[in-house]
């Protein structure tokens, strides 16, 4: 259900931070576990067991379930924690394990520490062999598009701006009540590895939202109770696809009008922005000629486009995290290509693959105190990038930063050692 805006404002989580600290002592790690079993989000002899997606919410420190219905579906003022297990290869009893912290834009501290603490807590659960991985709203990476094939949609509002559930009574209320309008702009992800990729993402309900390369929906409620589909005259066929099927979703019995699908080019698609322009109080809205559209889009188009295209402007790299000398150390190892020969299992190492993905890999020997700072230095490592200037590096820290395990290594961290960007 919908959460919506009230009049509570938590500190929010500032992205470029590294202050989300997950320690990793053996005594921590037994604590951890034994937290971890009774944790009632994933003690239900489900998790772990069987393969599937998984989905909780951030709520009050909480790990919360959501509804099978509602998955795929992220609220920008939340963080969740999304479990993928999957089968190993010919082994039916095998699984492995991804995990995601999805943290969106407006999420507060609270909610994304409390999901990173209880991504490794769940990881514990799993006995470590978990890949963990830092999910920015702003930057969806392809391995997370890809457990959606259908698409996913980010809402806006959350739990700590004053989350309420909607009942189905107040759902069918909405024809006699004055309700605002909703916009929804559907694109597909630059750089998405699979014919799916497709983003929902709500934007502001006004005509300077609109764009002439994407295709976007808005719902009217019950200012003539239609659902329009408006297709910019440069959007895709798969994105037209798309927001048809958005728009049936939307669909209810209050919506006498229906749906409408209007092309950018169509005089009469000028409806759309002149509703938009009535409810924002624009005194000279009109329906007039279409006109052409430009807007950004909420999310990092130019560096997935790089990442896409292997040209990120920055060379593959692998860095050592050690205190072997007494002191925490970060060190250089190579730039280029790299292999597991490279590795070290009583170190930590961070892997740059060329901007497209941070990979922190964690040997089985390696101390406590190395493995306590990997998240730290990861997201320092990022944050360092980006302010090195340059386009290539300015949005640096939106890289996908994600940890694997000595003898855990997932096929996409293997892949990358196996890609040159030369």
């Amino acid at each position: 259900m919908a959460p919506h805006n009230g009049l509570t404002h938590l500190k929010e989580y500032d992205i470029k931070d590294s202050n989300v600290e997950l320690i990793g002592s053996d005594i921590d790690h037994r604590v951890k576990y034994a937290s971890a079993a009774t944790e009632p989000a994933w003690n239900n002899g489900v998790v772990g067991a069987r393969e599937g997606l998984f989905v909780w919410r951030i709520e009050d420190f909480q790990v919360v379930p959501i509804r099978s219905s509602d998955v795929g579906v992220f609220y920008d003022g939340d963080s969740y924690i999304v479990l993928n297990s999957y089968k190993v290869g010919r082994d039916a009893d095998k699984l492995g394990h991804e995990i995601f912290f999805w943290l969106g834009a407006h999420t507060s501290q609270d909610e994304a520490g409390t999901a990173a603490y209880k991504t490794v807590e769940l990881d514990e659960f799993l006995k470590g062999s978990a890949t963990q991985h830092r999910e920015l709203q702003a930057s969806p990476s392809s391995a997370f598009l890809e457990l959606f094939p259908r698409r996913i949609t980010i809402r806006r509002g959350g739990v700590a701006t004053g989350f309420t559930h909607v009942d189905e009574t107040v759902e069918e209320s909405r024809a006699t009540q004055k309700q605002p309008l909703l916009l929804l702009r559907v694109f597909k992800q630059p750089g998405a590895r699979t014919d799916g990729g497709i983003v929902v993402h709500e934007v502001p309900a006004q005509s300077s939202s609109l764009d002439d390369g994407d295709v976007f929906v808005l719902d009217s409620g019950n200012t003539n109770h239609t659902v329009y589909v408006w297709q910019g005259r440069r959007c895709q066929p798969m994105e037209k696809l798309k927001a048809a099927e958005v728009a049936q979703d939307l669909i209810t019995p209050a919506h006498t009008g229906g749906v409408q699908v209007l092309a950018q080019d169509e005089g009469r698609s000028g409806i759309v922005a002149r509703l938009l322009d009535e409810a924002a109080g624009k005194v000279d809205a009109s329906e007039g000629a279409p006109a052409s559209y430009a807007s950004a889009r909420p999310v990092a188009s130019t560096r997935h486009a790089a990442q896409s295209s292997g040209n990120t402007g920055r060379p593959q790299k692998l860095w050592r995290l050690s205190d072997a000398s007494g002191s925490l150390s970060f060190d250089l190892i190579q730039e280029g290509m790299a292999s597991l020969n490279n590795f070290d299992s009583n170190d930590v190492f961070l892997w740059d693959d060329a901007g497209r993905d941070v990979w922190v890999w964690e040997g089985r020997g390696a101390s406590a105190t190395e493995r306590s700072q990997w998240l730290q230095v990861a997201q320092a490592y990022v944050r360092h990038l980006a302010g090195s200037g340059g386009d290539s590096y300015g949005s640096a820290y939106l890289t996908p930063v994600a940890k694997v395990r000595d003898g855990y290594e997932s096929p996409a961290f293997l892949q990358s050692l196996q890609t040159s960007v030369y």
